[in-house]
């Protein structure tokens, strides 16, 4: 019995020097210390020491010695790493290269630091940014009505395009010194929401020239003499950008794009100059039917060697007023009856001066690369910015309407079915708008979060989905019929527009998130590659040595971690929080740490095959992006002063994320290639097995009642979301009802009990608010407040209807 109490312990002190990662040598050291101890003072049987010290000594001797150990070990191992190294291209190398690794690093490294978490500045918005969003911004929003824009002009009117352009609306990211708002990222981002909460054609319009377009690439790529003419002309509405990439055949693939210019030379305002000839066709292109300048990619080619004896010379991009001779601008797409600007656009044999492209002559070929760097950016503000203004304007209308719809003589939210799609309409749209603001913070810290763009821009637009499905299930018949007192139809019709731009969301998720995550965010991984790379192979192999064993180091921490953890349920790690949140800390640093051992593994034994591995790879994709969608919520929680009504908003979140971690692992595990390393690491992962649940129903119904009920909390996940109360207004006069149904149920209340008790008596001909107030069991104001009440939630639950002349096409 001591001597399998001395073996245990053995195990728990490796365990232990593994998760501290006390490194090669101290570890060594401690463990032959402990060997030492066990054969002078264990009970340990003589057989059983010479092996014990056989198998330390031989592992611990030659992995100490430098020399033999890259010899004998890192050498093969290095030859063997450069040749399973899956082939990345031109156009992945350069994704790779572009923007920065953020809290994304923290969670491959399997021990996020949460007080670094919370230490990231709240953005804020400045007293000018503030005024804008109070003044136009609201005013845009005001002026705008969908119904006239999606059906009566399938178009922004013209007040509306002028009060954008005269507003400063596609200036909002250009400096000042150009004549631009030159507003923050995290400004950006209320605008995008709040404007995309009123009309999703509204907002795409404005977002468009302020995301991946001219203007961001003119501020980080553009010349000088490129800045001065194009910048102040787009911050002025004077031009109309588009940006051309995405080609019929090529589409999410840009290194098949068949677009081309031939470097030539060619007669250009009277002149003969270097140029080139371009052919182009393009779709999709938002803004592109209205626009004044045309952002193109395509591929150049040098076959009379003008510029040097490389042909091929990749992607480039570049500038062209859609007025040159031979642009066509093309026509209009129709995406899902939307009406805001979109369109293909083609041309043949263009020729265009290299003052033209972006950078000039000096940025030829580099166009992957500055594409990269700003979707980095652009990709993290606006599709997330308008997904959650849809999920506000969903929370907000569907709330209210679960309040003030009344059946079997209930407000429908009363019913535990619609409180279910009334939680998950309320909890993923305080998740959506904690990853916005976080990840719009983090771009005005200076990163570019090429990773985690991709989870916000896949995640919070499929959530955004799901809260408009539920929305629609509320609304039952007032959300099918089409008309100008229908909020939802047409965003629900047009969701699939943000599940498919800037990186259709099945390739997002199955190939993007974690593939170019494992290769970039990894500690260790990249830089192994790189000094594969190395032509200078003693130095190569030196590097690797060095990387590679602090990359083990970092695996069996992380599976140590994964499994002490485990034991613990987190209890051994330190984090911050209060007592309702500690312990979702604690999880996620053990899933963390499990994550880390499951991307090591994976990388291992799967190499470049894993590219292939699309499902495996979406679903460690998923475990990402959970742990950072859940670090953001309970970020926003912290920053917002961690208030009490908000706990179950809070609990809400982050108790399904979890959940939906847990099992993403689970389905990990069960299709892992390799069944015993399967079962191997669901001893790590999950030694007292699956133990987080989803949100409870309790929770899922003071969500429900926070949705429907004004106060501090209901504002402040509403906050930025456009809140009309007008009742001339589509969503003005749901608000406007909502406050006088809950200032009238109270009396309704008390005219129901006089009913029911006989107090009040009257036939159901007759009119009981005008018989109690006769009576004396109301108040005539009383009265009033009640008939007030009952009109307005008759207008709210009212569709609309069309004459035959009226349903046949214009």
């Amino acid at each position: 019995m001591l001597t399998l109490l001395w073996l245990l312990g053995l195990i728990f002190l490796i365990t232990v020097l593994a998760w501290v990662r006390s490194g090669l040598l101290n570890g060594c050291l401690v463990v032959g210390v402990y060997l030492l101890a066990m054969t002078l003072l264990g009970p340990v049987h003589w057989l059983l020491d010479i092996i014990l010290w056989a198998l330390f000594l031989g592992i611990a001797i030659p992995l100490n010695l430098t020399d033999w150990r890259r010899r004998s070990i890192t050498t093969p191992l290095f030859h063997w790493f450069r040749k399973v190294l899956p082939p990345i291209s031109d156009t992945e190398q350069e994704a790779l290269d572009a923007g920065t690794v953020w809290w994304d690093g923290e969670i491959f490294s399997g021990r996020p630091d949460w007080n670094r978490l919370h230490s990231y500045p709240r953005p804020t918005l400045t007293v000018e940014e503030q005024a804008f969003l109070d003044g136009p911004v609201e005013e845009l929003c005001r002026m705008t009505n969908e119904w006239q824009v999606t059906t009566e002009l399938q178009d922004l009117p013209e007040n509306v395009w002028d009060f954008i352009k005269g507003n400063g609306f596609f200036g909002l990211i250009i400096p000042k010194e150009y004549g631009g708002k030159g507003f923050s990222a995290y400004a950006h981002s209320q605008i995008a929401m709040k404007l995309a909460s009123r009309s999703g054609d509204l907002g795409s319009t404005v977002m468009v020239p302020n995301s991946l377009g001219p203007a961001e690439l003119l501020l980080q790529y553009g010349t000088d003499e490129q800045k001065q003419h194009y910048l102040p002309r787009l911050a002025a509405g004077q031009e109309v950008p588009c940006f051309a990439l995405t080609s019929p055949e090529a589409g999410s693939d840009a290194g098949a794009m068949p677009d081309r210019g031939i470097v030539c030379r060619g007669q250009w305002q009277g002149e003969e100059v270097l140029g080139l000839r371009v052919t182009w066709e393009k779709r999709y292109i938002t803004l592109g039917p209205v626009a004044t300048l045309l952002g193109l990619a395509f591929k150049v080619h040098d076959p009379d060697g003008l510029l040097g004896d490389q042909e091929d010379l990749g992607i480039t991009l570049a500038l062209i007023p859609t007025d040159t001779e031979g642009v066509d601008i093309g026509r209009r797409h129709f995406p899902l009856n939307a009406a805001f600007m979109n369109g293909p656009n083609s041309g043949t044999d263009v020729f265009i001066p290299m003052d033209y492209l972006i950078g000039g002559q000096p940025m030829i070929g580099h166009g992957w690369k500055m594409l990269m760097n700003c979707l980095a950016v652009g990709r993290s503000i606006s599709l997330p910015a308008g997904g959650t203004g849809a999920a506000k304007m969903a929370s907000m209308t569907t709330g209210a309407y679960a309040r003030i719809r009344r059946q079997f003589n209930l407000p429908i939210g009363e019913f535990e079915g619609v409180q279910e799609a009334l939680a998950r309409i309320g909890g993923n749209t305080y998740v959506m708008d904690a990853a916005r603001t976080m990840t719009a913070g983090a771009v005005d810290l200076g990163e570019k979060p090429a990773v985690l763009s991709g989870v916000v821009k896949y995640h919070v637009t499929e959530r955004m989905r799901q809260c408009i499905n539920d929305a629609m299930d509320v609304h039952g018949g007032k959300g099918i019929c089409m008309g100008p007192k229908n909020y939802l139809g047409r965003g629900y019709q047009s969701v699939p527009i943000s599940i498919t731009v800037e990186g259709a969301n099945i390739l997002t998720r199955s190939m993007m998130i974690f593939g170019q995550g494992a290769i970039r965010c990894h500690p260790y991984v990249l830089e192994e590659m790189q000094a594969t790379q190395d032509p200078d192979q003693d130095r190569a192999i030196a590097r690797f040595d060095t990387l590679l064993f602090e990359h083990i180091g970092h695996a069996l921490g992380n599976a140590a971690g994964s499994l002490l953890l485990g034991l613990t349920c987190g209890a051994l790690v330190k984090t911050p929080g209060n007592d309702d949140t500690r312990d979702y800390y604690r999880q996620l640093s053990r899933l963390s740490a499990a994550f880390a051992t499951l991307t090591d593994t994976s990388m291992l034994m799967l190499g470049g095959e894993l590219k292939r591995r699309e499902r495996l790879s979406a679903r460690l994709g998923d475990v990402l992006s959970f742990i950072y969608l859940a670090s953001a919520t309970l970020k926003h929680y912290h920053d917002e002063g961690e208030p009490e009504e908000d706990l179950p908003l809070l609990r809400w979140g982050v108790e399904d994320l979890l959940a939906k971690i847990e099992q993403a692992m689970h389905e990990i595990l069960l299709n892992f290639p390799d069944r015993c390393m399967g079962i191997a690491l669901r001893v790590l992962i999950f030694p007292l097995g699956r133990r987080l649940k989803p949100p409870s129903d309790r929770t899922g119904g003071e969500v429900a009642r926070r949705l429907m009920t004004p106060g501090a909390s209901r504002d402040r996940l509403l906050a930025g979301c456009y809140r009309s109360s007008d009742p001339d207004d589509v969503t003005g006069l749901l608000n406007d009802t909502l406050d006088k149904v809950i200032l009238a149920d109270p009396i309704e209340h008390r005219l129901s009990k006089a009913i029911r008790s006989g107090e009040l008596e009257h036939d159901s001909e007759a009119d009981d608010l005008a018989v109690a107030a006769e009576s004396g069991v109301l108040s005539p104001d009383e009265a009033q407040k009640v008939r007030d009440a009952r009109l307005a939630r008759r207008a709210v639950i009212e569709v609309d209807d069309f004459s035959p002349e009226e349903m046949r096409p214009g």
